[in-house]
């Protein structure tokens, strides 16, 4: 079962983090409908956001980076 809520890096694993990404951030083949190809900038999102999968940064601060 996936994460329904933003796992915090400070109590959660790294394998719900990822759950969580996985989930959020799904491909959906679809670039047009979907947009998250322009979002992470063409890069997959378990890369864009390996910071905070490893749970040296937040979420919302490596988001940051790609407004």
């Amino acid at each position: 079962m996936y994460p329904t809520s933003r796992p915090g890096i400070d109590s959660s694993t790294r394998d719900e983090r990822l759950a969580y990404v996985r989930q959020r951030y799904a491909c959906i083949s679809n670039c047009e409908s979907c947009g998250l190809c322009v979002l992470f900038r063409h890069e997959h999102p378990e890369d864009a956001l390996a910071d905070y999968i490893d749970g040296k940064e937040e979420l919302s601060k490596v988001l940051m980076r790609y407004r």
